[in-house]
This record gives structure tokens, C-alpha cells and sequence, in this order.
């Protein structure tokens, strides 16, 4: 490909901002008295503040910086908690790689869904490989904005479900600083810290998140650590015009460097072994290491005139490395080299001696004495690794232009993008034996032995978007383009060079292109001052593989809903429908199957009714307290509306339910507050979800109920002390299967910590 300083054609944005310049408010987006103040300085939003997520003419949701810090929380999947029709697949307890769904779209690495970290999508390659293997460290995130509905056709390419932008800390409008430590259970720390200032037209922000843990889960015959360490750093500058000119002009740079080693894997255990300790590893996975780096360079240039009348040009760049070395599997025959491996993998294994059947030559008790490091024959385990590597790339632009005529009100905005992104991949297989309870290592193999492939993107998005705004209504018609260009090459892995990418090891190539109208009309109507109706109708999509036979996933989505606002009371009932014509399953390395990742796999007709509930309040408890209530409920019952069978959903029967959605989700929070006090408690209830359509015996999670609960005491303006406890009952449940066996939640865990601004 070429590099994008060599000619790669850029243009225009696809995302819409309602303020491009937006005034922050220390109140509600800076929590704990940070010093931000209000600053022409961000344009890097979808909503805006939670108030105007309830003017949107469709499913909204804004979680603001006092939000997170109520639980200081460091983990994408317990924040969205907080989001009604949001459901997760819990894999490692810190959602360094989440499995993210909106109403009721594939979990798998969140890759049905629109990504983005200040505006700009964040996917490691959101087209041709969208399977979120990086994600922002969530720690350093100041808020999350959710668009669900007619109003996310404008934040491309996946419509489907929905958008998820996640914003970065601000420049502080004066010079200002912050500093964050805290230290618990499992050797966990933290440090978070940030400075900025500058003039009225300069001002800069540096940025870093330290985060390091020696894990929970304990390894056979092993003191390796199970946990992570993360480094993250960050920098943005400004440089802006005077505010009185005739056309207000700003210069923004965000630069963004992060590394991350995690001894994390996806071999899990039998039902058998999780009963007497879920928090147990095989040995076999001792060696189990993720390693990733992460790097953006964003630049974006404001204009906008006396009238409002404005327009953003972004571009950015955005470079992934990852090797995931992990166990694979067994050949029970034994093999001479990586290259003549004949793979059983893990999961066929384990599903033997849950139902305790033979596999090949060996009983469930022999499959079960290796698995608990019984010696094996000389090449017999096999490590992959999984070496990619990633560029997302392009240029965007959006113009706001706001028109009355008589009373009606129109807000328009128009984007247009290009973009394009790479997958690199270029893996190894290594043999291992387990001799007196030790993986040993025999053979390190070929690099590309276990796959040499390459695929590309190459797209330009378009949208136009109208917010009409007369009487009691608002209606928001708007209609988005993708055009779409997908490459794939492979090269043959079993050749004397499998990493060599000549035309003596080409093996086969696959080109599809794309051409999708995404039409949807949102409709608000203000009943009275407290009540607003909601519907809404778009079409869903979401971007297609390589797969051949493999259709585009696309659906009809409809919205009904209501909200009240009045006092101290805040509610919202949202029904919605999601009628697919093609439910898309792609095959990941954590989704397991009977197939190669990055392979797709069509679904049929699939129907997701749901509810989506939410409700806030606060009342007096006594002369000087004050006790905030939160809740979000969501309900969701997804069926395939067909019968087949196929090698990622099995055999399917009409009436079955979608994987990894649950029917019923439930987030609930009661605070205390007073003086210099905070105190809260959550909890979150999540039903049992099939890990398989057919959901048979030993292809469910486990319901659960977690507990969090929170503290914090204001010592004085500046400083801060807090205590944390997650899993405050130390429940621990199957939270997943795929794609190795049965997996943990994070058990009870405790912080200690304190902040300080300056």
C-alpha cells in the first residue's frame, strides 16, 4: 500500500458535531474540581452534554466524567453498564479487547459496531478488519457517547446497532494539572496524570496512564503472572484566532503513543474444574502473552463564521502492532516439525471431557490428564503466534449550516470521507511438549507458517443530515453513502518459504466492492414542557467480508419511545425492533468455530424486539444528604427466522436464540452524599446467554448479580481520597466459553486511591 505521505487522495468527515466549538463545563464533564474551564478548544463530539442527548430524535446515551469517576472506573464493559440495549461478553475482567454489542449485534471484539475515539474510528482496521484487537486505555477516557437509531446512519460504517465515541481528556481552558494514584488487590496499580495551559491562542495538554497488575487467576505449577502493564501517553495542542475575527479559525494536534504486555489466553476449563476453581489456568497456557502497540496522529482544522456557520477537516493516521502467542491445540499423534501439525483444538478437547467422550485415541480421563500437565509426545502442543499488523488512515470533513425560514428551523450538516485500512497478518506455529508438568519447547516454525495473508480497504463515506426544528417537532431525515473496496491475498503457507510473498507463493486473492444507500428519518415531538415522543426508521448495515457467498449484513431498524424530564425526576422508555435480512457471523480467534479467522458466514433472517428502560432521580435524606437513584433496564429476544447449518452458527433452527445476547440486563445505583462524602453502591444483574444457537449442555454462561461499591472524601478543594470494591460478594460465574472452555468474571477485588489537581 501506498503510504498516505505519498499520495494516498484524502477528503472528507462523516461525523457531526452539534457545537463545533464546545464549551465545556467544569460541573458536569470535569467531576472532582479539576480545573477545567470553559474553552473554545473541543469539536471532538456527537452530542454534545447529557441534556442534549434527550433532544435527539432517537436513542442517545452520554456518560460525562462525573459519571465514570463515581466508580473511577477503568473498565469499558462496567461503564456501559450504565447503557440501556449495550450488552457484553465478558473476557478477561478488564475489557482490554471488549466484546461490545448494541441492541443485540455480534459481540465478537466489538466489530459490529461504529467505534470511535474522539471522532475518529478506532478500530485497528475498521473496514477490512474491524475486530477491535486495540481499544483506548479507558482509564484516561473523560467521557462515552452511545448513538443508537436513525441518528447513527451518520457515523459509518457499522448502522446496524450503533456508535460508541469515546473523548479524551480536554486542554484545560487555564493552566491546570491533575494527578491520580491508587494501589489494590493482585498487586494492582495505577497512576494517571495530566498538565496544560497556555495562552489565549496556544494552549497544550500532556497526558500519561500507567497501569500494571499481577492478574487473579493463578497458573498450574506456575508463578507467572496472569495480570497486565499498560503505558499510555498523550499529547494535544491548539492554536486558534482571535474569537472576534469575521471567520474564527483553530488548529488542533493529538498525538498518542500507548504499549501494552498481557499475559492473557484463551484456554479455559472444563465445567468440572471451574466448579472447584474458577480461577484456575492450565499449564499449557503458561506462555499465553499478548503484546501490542498503538499509535495516533490526528490533526484538525476549525472554521466558522459569526453566523454558526462551520466546517472541520480532519485527519489522522493510526498505526497497531499486536503478537498474541497463545496455546492452540494438541496432535495426539506427535509431529516432527510446526509444519506437519495435525491440529485438535482445545475446545473440541475440552467439550470431550465435559461430556465425558472420547476424542481420537483418548478417553476424557487421558484428555483430562493432560490438560492437568500430563507428559505428552515430543511436538504434541502447539503455540501460535498471532503477529498482525494495522493502519487506519484518512481524511474527513463536516459542514454545519443553520437556515430559518419563518418559524421552522433547519440544522444541516454534510460529511464526506475517505479512508483506508490494512490487515498484515504474517503468524507462526511452534511445537511444544509437556514433560514433568513444563511446556518444553521443540520446534520454533517457519514464520508464516500458520498464515500469510493481507487484506485492504478502501472507502469513501458520504452522509447529509437535516435537523428540522418547527412548533412542538423535530424531525431528522437524513441519508448516508459507502462506497466500498475489500482485497484479500493469501499466500501458500505450506511452501519451503511461507513468508515469502512472491508470485511463485501466491495462492489466491479475492476483490469485493460495495455500493450501500443508508436512508433513515428520525421524528421528536415535545407532548408538553417534560414529555418528548421518539420514533424513528433507518437502515442498517454493516461492512461485508471477503467470504464468498457471504452477503452484506443489513436490517431494518424501527424506534418507539418516550421521555420525561421534569425536577428531580429523568425517565425513558424506548421499544425497538431490528428486522435482519442477513445476520453476519465472522470468525475470530475468540469466537471459535469450525473455521478460519476472518472467514463470514451468512445468518439469514434474524428479529431483535427490545425494551430499553432508564430512570434517574434524587431525594433528601436528611438536613445535609443527598441520595441519587439510577437505573437502566434492558430486555432483548433475538431468533434466527430460518434453519441451516453452517461452520460458524452450527446447525441453526428456526426459533433459536443469537449467541452472547442476553434476554434481560439490569443496572441499578443508590448513592449517599454529603459534605465532603460520596458514597455508592451498584448492582448488575445479567441473565444466563447460549454461547452456541442450539444452546445445548455445556453451551450456556452462568446468570449473575455483581455488586460494586464506592467511596470517596474530599479532603479540601484539591485533594481526594477514594476506596473501590468490584464484586463485592466475590461472586465468580462462567462468563464465556468461546473459544477454549469455560472463563471467570474478576473476582472481589479492592483499591485505594487518591487524586490531586493543581
Amino acid at each position: 500500500m501506498n503510504a498516505l505521505s505519498t499520495g494516498a487522495a484524502f477528503a472528507l468527515l462523516t461525523l457531526p458535531a452539534y457545537s463545533m466549538a464546545v464549551c465545556l463545563d467544569p460541573s458536569t464533564e470535569a467531576g472532582f474540581d479539576s480545573g477545567l474551564e470553559c474553552a473554545q478548544l473541543q469539536a471532538m463530539t456527537i452530542l454534545g452534554t447529557a441534556r442534549t442527548a434527550r433532544d435527539v430524535a432517537g436513542g442517545a446515551s452520554v456518560l460525562t466524567a462525573e459519571d465514570l469517576e463515581e466508580f473511577e472506573t477503568t473498565d469499558v464493559a462496567r461503564a456501559l453498564r450504565r447503557v440501556p440495549g449495550v450488552s457484553l461478553q465478558i473476557e478477561d475482567g478488564w475489557a482490554l479487547r471488549p466484546n461490545i454489542s448494541i441492541r443485540g449485534t455480534a459481540t465478537e471484539r466489538s466489530s459490529r459496531i461504529t467505534l470511535m475515539e474522539d471522532n475518529v474510528l478506532i478500530a485497528p482496521a475498521p473496514y477490512a478488519a474491524p475486530s477491535a484487537y486495540y481499544f483506548p486505555t479507558f482509564g484516561r477516557i473523560n467521557a462515552v457517547e452511545v448513538l443508537k437509531g436513525p441518528a447513527s446512519i451518520t457515523q459509518g460504517p457499522y448502522t446496524v446497532g450503533g456508535a460508541i465515541n469515546l473523548k479524551s481528556t480536554p486542554i484545560p481552558g487555564s493552566n491546570s494539572g491533575f494527578l491520580q494514584g491508587e494501589y489494590g488487590s493482585d498487586s494492582t496499580w495505577r497512576a494517571h496524570g495530566w498538565y496544560g495551559g497556555g495562552t489565549d491562542r496556544a494552549r497544550f495538554m500532556v497526558e500519561t496512564h500507567q497501569w500494571q497488575s499481577d492478574g487473579y487467576q493463578v497458573i498450574d505449577r506456575s508463578k507467572a503472572k496472569t495480570g497486565l502493564d499498560k503505558k499510555d501517553y498523550l499529547a494535544k495542542f491548539s492554536f486558534s484566532s482571535d474569537p472576534a475575527a469575521s471567520i474564527y479559525q483553530q488548529f488542533d494536534i493529538k498525538l498518542q503513543y500507548s504499549e501494552e504486555n498481557s499475559q492473557q489466553s484463551y484456554l479455559g476449563l472444563t465445567d468440572r474444574d471451574f466448579g472447584r476453581d474458577g480461577l484456575r489456568r492450565y499449564g499449557a497456557s503458561v506462555n499465553d502473552e499478548m503484546q501490542n502497540e498503538h499509535n495516533q496522529i490526528m490533526l484538525s482544522w476549525l472554521l466558522e463564521t459569526q453566523s454558526g456557520t462551520s466546517l472541520t477537516i480532519t485527519a489522522y493516521n493510526n498505526n497497531t502492532k499486536r503478537a498474541w502467542y497463545k496455546t492452540e491445540g494438541m496432535d495426539f499423534d506427535g509431529s516432527d516439525d510446526p509444519q506437519s501439525f495435525k491440529r485438535t483444538s482445545w475446545t473440541k478437547i475440552i467439550a470431550a471431557v465435559n461430556s465425558g467422550e472420547s476424542l481420537g485415541s483418548l478417553n476424557a480421563d487421558e484428555l483430562q490428564s493432560i490438560l492437568n500437565g500430563a507428559d505428552t509426545a515430543k511436538g504434541s502442543i502447539q503455540l501460535r503466534n498471532n503477529a498482525r499488523e494495522y493502519y487506519a488512515r484518512g481524511v474527513q470533513m463536516v459542514f454545519d449550516q443553520t437556515l430559518q425560514t419563518g418559524s421552522v428551523v433547519h440544522s444541516l450538516q454534510a460529511g464526506l470521507r475517505y479512508h483506508e485500512d490494512e490487515e498484515d497478518r504474517l503468524q507462526r506455529n511452534d511445537n511444544y511438549q509437556q514433560q514433568g508438568g513444563q511446556l518444553i519447547l521443540n520446534e520454533i516454525g517457519l514464520q508464516g507458517n500458520a498464515g500469510n495473508r493481507i487484506q485492504d480497504a478502501r472507502a469513501w463515506a458520504a452522509y447529509v443530515y437535516d435537523r428540522i426544528e418547527w412548533d412542538h417537532w423535530t424531525l431528522t431525515p437524513g441519508l448516508r453513502y459507502e462506497n466500498i473496496k475489500l482485497r484479500r491475498v493469501r499466500y501458500d503457507t505450506s511452501s519451503d518459504n511461507p513468508a515469502s510473498r512472491g508470485p511463485d507463493n501466491f495462492k489466491d486473492s479475492r476483490n469485493n466492492n460495495f455500493d450501500i444507500w443508508l436512508p433513515g428519518l428520525g421524528a421528536l415531538y415535545q407532548l408538553n414542557g417534560s414529555t418528548r415522543l421518539v420514533a424513528g426508521i433507518h437502515r442498517g448495515f454493516a461492512t461485508p467480508s471477503n467470504a464468498p457467498g457471504v452477503d452484506p449484513e443489513e436490517s431494518t431498524n424501527y424506534e418507539l419511545g418516550v421521555r420525561y424530564d421534569q425536577n428531580r425526576l429523568s425517565f425513558e422508555a424506548m421499544f425497538f425492533f431490528n428486522d435482519y435480512k442477513n445476520l453476519v457471523g465472522v470468525c475470530t480467534n475468540s469466537s471459535g468455530g469450525n473455521c478460519e479467522p476472518g472467514d463470514a458466514f451468512n445468518g439469514d433472517g434474524v428479529h431483535i424486539p427490545g425494551l430499553e428502560l432508564s430512570f434517574q432521580t434524587w431525594f433528601e435524606a436528611g438536613e445535609y444528604w443527598q441520595m441519587p437513584v439510577q437505573l437502566t433496564y434492558s430486555w432483548m429476544n433475538p431468533e434466527f427466522q430460518t434453519s441451516f447449518k453452517s461452520d460458524f452458527f452450527g446447525q441453526v433452527e428456526k426459533g433459536d436464540p443469537v449467541p452472547y445476547v442476553p434476554e434481560q440486563q439490569l443496572w441499578a445505583s443508590v448513592g449517599l452524599r454529603g459534605g465532603p462524602w460520596s458514597f455508592s453502591i451498584s448492582g448488575n444483574y445479567v441473565t444466563s446467554v447460549c454461547t452456541k444457537a442450539r444452546c445445548g449442555e455445556f453451551e450456556k454462561t452462568e446468570s449473575a448479580m455483581i455488586f460494586d461499591l464506592s467511596m470517596h472524601y474530599e479532603i479540601n478543594r484539591n485533594w481526594e481520597l477514594y476506596s473501590l470494591v468490584e464484586n463485592l460478594t466475590d461472586d465468580i460465574y462462567i462468563a464465556g466459553r468461546e473459544p477454549y472452555g469455560a472463563r471467570p468474571n474478576k473476582p472481589r477485588t479492592f483499591m485505594l486511591g487518591a487524586k490531586f489537581v493543581f
